[in-house]
């Protein structure tokens, strides 16, 4: 499900998908290093008890892992380079793909009208497009933050 999270007017996914993917890139740069629940949530601009629901789900998925202890945390389960953008949105919130008409049409019980084929073809662009990024692809080379909410939470 898509819905409006910026005052700008621009269509994202959901907040929980947006959070998960927050939280991940932080602990791909952080990558050995450990992050509390309340530093992850600090740095990314997500709300305390929020995250803690997001980064269970993770860990429940395998990609995230926490460590108890004295400098225990949250870290990734897998390498950045080796985690697919779309396996995080996948744990949050699966891309929904159009397999049968939505409006029960039975004239489309065979195959979609042009409109749903297109918006399908659309969905399946952007899993193409997740499957084949990494979290390590969402890191930035330079030394500015790779998070939007490093740098501002304004418009979000």
């Amino acid at each position: 499900m898509l819905v409006q999270i910026s005052t700008k007017g621009n269509l994202m996914f959901s907040l929980t998908t947006e959070y998960a993917l927050r939280a991940t890139v932080w602990l791909a740069e952080k990558q050995g290093l450990p992050q509390t629940t309340q530093q992850i949530a600090s740095a990314t601009c997500v709300p305390l008890n929020y995250l803690s629901k997001v980064l269970q789900s993770l860990g429940k998925a395998g990609l995230v892992r926490a460590l108890r202890g004295k400098h225990g945390g949250f870290e990734l389960a897998k390498s950045p380079s080796s985690t697919s953008v779309l396996e995080i949105i996948n744990v949050v919130e699966p891309i929904q793909r159009i397999r049968t008409c939505p409006l029960g049409l039975k004239q489309h019980s065979q195959s979609l009208c042009p409109l749903h084929k297109r918006l399908d073809h659309a969905m399946e662009i952007f899993e193409e497009s997740f499957a084949n990024a990494t979290l390590a692809d969402l890191l930035s080379p330079y030394s500015q933050p790779s998070l939007c909410a490093s740098i501002s939470t304004k418009g979000i």
